[in-house]
């Protein structure tokens, strides 16, 4: 009996399953619209952020304003780009101004997913300015700290409401304060040719100068202004190797961490499509050379320069375009003699200096080598061209870009690892010069380069 009952019992349960499912489409719930009552008064982030004032520098205490404001996701911290902060913008298109919080918290992204419309209650909140951006967060002596997980929910309201977040189409020149923590798309860029050499190829952020975040110049194929894309070497994308070609990308529009110059941050690599052919200037091609140089011609490793004059009297020219004084100096690296240049410390904006060789006599199958290094790195600032009439003035000298390897260096002193360019020149005809061209500004395109070894090789 027992057995009996227990079977019609399950043949009624069955009955009753297949009678109120009639088919396998199962039609999804809509979302509820927002019912999220505000007790009190809303702001906007354009107006939080005018409660900062950078001529003092004091940190924001807001208390008894009754005050929120709304915002909108834009930052995801599922890829590890980004970590116990909010980057929020006051609308999903078009958006006006951004703004950064600081929360004591992990995996954001499962709560405050991209696209998500939050409230935030500013009384008990702090505003201060640090790494280039404006940050809510509490106050803690003179810093800002992220928001304990006690206090989250007090001060960040999560409506049921998630828009679509349309990028703000802009150039690298339209870059200005206002668009910082703003969702952002770039296009027409593509990463220097220096980063993404054949069999030569950088990760995202695991190089061995990375240390907290790795940052990857950037260029325009239009304008070849350049950015740095910036990306954490906690992230789990850290070792992928940079896409070749050329394209768009997505990301929040932020500053470095000494707030020298602008970043753009990803939330993942999918943000970044760089699909299309490059865009390089045309570099010198000579083509294959099946007889290969390999006698010296010319050799100059700067032993015993110790002048300019002494540089002068070598027939070398150097000198600063820009007005200013600062040209290719003299120095000493681990007992070596080079010529060292850099726009840290000078005053100069922009400081265009060119270092030019000798005039190279005719000599079958030509080719130049040279050594360069790199230090306190913050961009790629040197490039080398070639002429066959120098008129003695860089300016007024038509020149043919070389494809020289120009090293990526570490943020502080390098005194270990010159890269070395080796340039075939064989389809060039007669007298040649070869140029070096430094194109910083102070204060913050100040990467350091030494160059040494200069040789010329033939048949």
């Amino acid at each position: 009996m027992r057995k009996r009952s227990l079977l019609w019992l399950l043949l009624v349960i069955n009955a009753l399953l297949v009678s109120c499912v009639q088919t396998d489409d199962f039609e999804l719930p809509e979302l509820p619209l927002e019912n999220i009552q505000i007790d009190g008064d809303l702001t906007s982030i354009a107006a939080v952020k005018g409660n900062f004032k950078p001529d003092t520098g004091e940190i924001h205490n807001f208390s008894e304003t009754n005050t929120w404001f709304e915002a909108y996701v834009i930052s995801n911290d599922a890829a590890g780009n980004f970590y116990k902060e909010l980057i929020v913008q006051d609308l999903p298109e078009n958006p006006n101004a951004g703004i950064h919080i600081l929360l004591d918290d992990n995996s954001l992204y499962e709560t405050y997913n991209f696209g998500r419309k939050i409230y935030v209650k500013l009384d008990g909140l702090s505003l201060g300015y640090s790494n280039g951006v404006h940050q809510l967060g509490i106050q803690n002596r003179g810093d800002i700290v992220p928001i304990p997980p006690s206090l989250i929910d007090d001060h960040i309201i999560r409506s049921e409401i998630t828009s679509e977040i349309k990028a703000l189409p802009i150039h690298i020149s339209d870059i200005r304060p206002e668009l910082k923590n703003i969702f952002v798309e770039l296009k027409d860029l593509q990463f220097d040719v220096n980063l993404v050499r054949e069999n030569d190829i950088f990760s995202f952020a695991s190089h061995r100068y990375d240390r907290y975040d790795g940052e990857r110049q950037m260029e325009s194929c239009s304008t070849r202004e350049t950015i740095f894309l910036s990306t954490s070497t906690f992230s789990n994308f850290r070792s992928l190797l940079l896409p070749t070609g050329s394209g768009s990308v997505k990301g929040i529009l932020s500053r470095d961490y000494y707030d020298e110059h602008y970043v753009i941050m990803v939330n993942d690599p999918s943000a970044i499509k760089l699909d299309g052919p490059r865009c390089d200037v045309e570099f010198l091609d000579c083509g294959e050379n099946s007889d290969p140089a390999s006698q010296v011609r010319f050799e100059e490793n700067f032993d015993g320069v110790t002048s300019n004059s002494i540089l002068t009297s070598r027939k070398w020219t150097n000198i600063n375009v820009s007005g200013g004084e600062k040209k290719f100096t003299p120095t000493m690296v681990n007992g070596n003699r080079v010529l060292r240049i850099s726009a840290y410390n000078t005053l100069e904006n922009p400081l265009e200096a060119w270092l030019v060789s000798p005039p190279i006599d005719v000599y079958p199958n030509r080719v130049v080598e040279f050594d360069i290094l790199s230090s306190f790195d913050n961009g790629m600032f040197l490039k080398v061209f070639v002429t066959t009439d120098f008129t003695g003035d860089p300016r007024t000298t038509s020149w043919i870009p070389l494809d020289a390897s120009v090293p990526m260096g570490p943020s502080g002193r390098n005194e270990d690892f010159f890269k070395k360019s080796q340039i075939d020149l064989s389809c060039v005809e007669g007298k040649l010069w070869i140029g070096f061209k430094y194109l910083g500004a102070a204060p913050d395109k100040t990467t350091t380069y030494d160059l040494d070894n200069f040789s010329v090789l033939s048949n």
